[in-house]
């Protein structure tokens, strides 16, 4: 890699003076860049957590959701079902008595 230039402008001269970092602030500037690298994962890496746990969140609200309204079908129906109208019908002969 090579090493990156710098460019000084003195306002009072209005000089400008370009040169190659020296080797202090080349070894700060790696590390700033490797700072930078490890903040820009961790922030990855903390939006994928929070990705995560939000899909978590909305796959529990759904399931909470589908046991609910299999909770309400199965009283619905269970209410449908009372042993008045799951009986046979009985139909009584008269006796005839000869």
């Amino acid at each position: 890699m090579s090493i990156p230039i710098i460019k000084i402008h003195n306002v009072t001269t209005g000089e400008i003076i370009e040169r190659e970092l020296t080797s202090e602030e080349f070894t700060q500037y790696e590390a700033d860049q490797a700072a930078e690298a490890a903040r820009v994962v961790a922030k990855a890496a903390a939006e994928a957590v929070a990705v995560e746990a939000k899909a978590a969140e909305e796959a529990a609200k759904q399931q909470a959701f589908n046991d609910a309204v299999s909770a309400a079908v199965a009283a619905a129906l269970a209410a449908q079902q009372t042993p008045a109208s799951t009986v046979e019908p009985v139909v009584e002969e008269p006796v005839v008595t000869p």
